[in-house]
């Protein structure tokens, strides 16, 4: 009977045992570290997950700092993988975009029922023109407030630079306002206009104004190009640039509408012409005002032309005394102007004037960028040129040329003149075909300007030159220029190349 007893008890005793134990581990599971991994309780993988996906620049800027300091390990997840703390992450903002706008859809629809359609093309037509102030006006106010008045505040720019930049520009708000006012004065309760040529020709001499906003406009373009190297001023306008107020349009992108506004008025005033029934009382004032509008642009562009023309040569360097060349001095008109490439590859800035082709490289002084004369300025009345075949020209100055590929050889002309009795030859290279048939076709211009039919001289061996194509172009070069090197990385003022043969205001 003792050891029944006995038995029993200690059979307890282990049983106590097993549940301490048991209770011990689990004790053991909650307070004490385990090399067990566990699911963290959250499954966020940054704080910066936490906040919305688009927000105001600032929380954008303390998103991508807390996801660069603070993250959390999530096992099941992939891990994020923090941006390098050297390069910008910016989200992608909500670009602002304008709608375009018909008068068909903005006024009552039933109207055109009663309307022909010429009649509802010409409301289309002059509602384009209304439309087209308001966005001015709208363009114009953003550029003095989102640009102008924030960078004079916060002294990125000195006062004096930005009267520069920025020019006349609030004086244009004011102008277009009031045309706009009497646009919507004529417009009748159901949005149909009857009369508005009077208007226009009340109106349109104001544009005068636009004379001196457009002549300043090749100095302004080159000295925000010249600020743009501060990182104060650079860093402003890339933030505009990327707010979505800006439309992905840079300053100068907004300083350059009111010009193409200039030189749409005559497609505008064609069109609202070419819709106006030839019965129409309007339509004498209409061709009245499209006279005018071509005066005007004519007008404005021979300023804005003669302006361009006196800037660059402002900024001519001569290496000495004797490339001083009257026909400079004299020019009033640049016919054109850009970076070209000689047979060697090397970079030249060439300009041609109305009366003289000047060859000169790039260089900066006091800060400056100036164009240093390559050599002696070339008379357009003895020049001569020449379209050559890609692939007929041969490159020269490095062994390396003569195995490169046939992209190299492509989109060169030559020009041919005489000096001091000898023949001398240079050979470019445009950076495309539409550029290369634009040079040739401005100097043809330039040359039939000068030369009239009957009156050209005649250049006896040129055409010796021109039947021999297979030679090298540095065969005829009686100079060396192989100390010509020009970035062509460099931003030149307007006006460039392609806009030649368009209205340059």
């Amino acid at each position: 009977m003792m050891g029944c007893c006995l038995f029993i008890h200690q059979k307890k005793r282990k049983q106590r045992t097993r549940d301490v134990d048991s209770l011990s581990l689990c004790s053991l599971d909650i307070n004490e570290p385990s090399s067990k991994r566990v699911k963290p309780l959250s499954r966020v993988t940054s704080l910066a997950s936490l906040l919305p996906p688009v927000k105001a620049a600032p929380l954008k800027r303390i998103g991508q700092t807390l996801q660069r300091s603070i993250s959390f390990r999530n096992d099941c997840r992939p891990e994020i993988i923090a941006p390098r703390p050297w390069s910008r992450q910016i989200a992608p903002a909500i670009t602002k975009r304008r709608d375009s706008k018909l008068w068909s859809e903005t006024f009552d629809v039933g109207l055109g029922h009663m309307l022909s359609s010429k009649e509802i093309k010409r409301q289309e037509a002059i509602f384009e023109l209304s439309q087209g102030e308001q966005d001015l006006i709208e363009d114009l106010k953003l550029a003095k407030k989102a640009y102008r008045e924030p960078m004079l505040k916060l002294s990125i720019m000195s006062e004096h630079e930005l009267n520069q930049i920025f020019g006349t520009l609030d004086s244009l708000i004011p102008l277009h306002e009031d045309l706009l006012s009497r646009l919507r004065e004529a417009r009748k309760p159901d949005g149909s206009t009857d009369h508005m040529g009077h208007i226009l020709v009340d109106w349109l001499p104001c544009l005068e104004t636009y004379a001196t906003y457009c002549s300043n406009q090749v100095a302004a373009k080159a000295l925000l190009d010249h600020k743009k190297q501060d990182h104060r001023v650079h860093d402003f306008l890339q933030r505009c640039l990327e707010s979505p107020f800006s439309r992905k349009l840079d300053l100068w992108s907004f300083l350059d509408i009111p010009r193409s506004r200039l030189v749409k008025y005559p497609l505008l005033l064609r069109e609202i012409l070419k819709h106006t029934a030839s019965e129409h009382p309007d339509r004498q004032h209409l061709h009245h005002a499209m006279s005018m509008i071509q005066s005007i642009v004519a007008h404005i562009n021979t300023q804005t032309g003669e302006s361009e023309c006196r800037y660059y040569k402002e900024r001519l360097l001569y290496l000495e005394s004797g490339q001083r060349d009257l026909l400079i001095d004299s020019s009033r008109i640049l016919s054109c102007h850009g970076p070209l490439k000689n047979n060697r590859g090397l970079k030249l800035h060439v300009f041609l004037f109305q009366d003289v082709l000047v060859v000169t490289r790039a260089v900066s002084q006091n800060e400056q960028l100036c164009y240093q004369l390559h050599q002696q300025p070339i008379p357009v009345r003895d020049l001569e040129w020449d379209d050559l075949q890609d692939g007929e020209m041969r490159l020269g100055g490095s062994i390396r040329g003569a195995f490169s590929n046939s992209e190299r050889t492509k989109n060169f002309f030559r020009v041919v003149f005489g000096s001091g009795g000898q023949l001398q030859t240079l050979c470019f290279q445009a950076s495309d075909a539409f550029s290369k048939q634009q040079w040739l076709n401005c100097i043809r211009q330039a040359k039939e300007a000068v030369c009239p039919a009957g009156s050209e001289p005649q250049l006896l061996s040129v055409q010796t030159a021109r039947q021999d194509r297979a030679r090298p172009c540095s065969d005829y070069s009686m100079m060396d220029t192989s100390d010509a090197c020009v970035d062509l990385s460099i931003e030149c003022p307007p006006v460039h190349l392609t806009d030649v043969t368009a209205v340059k205001v």
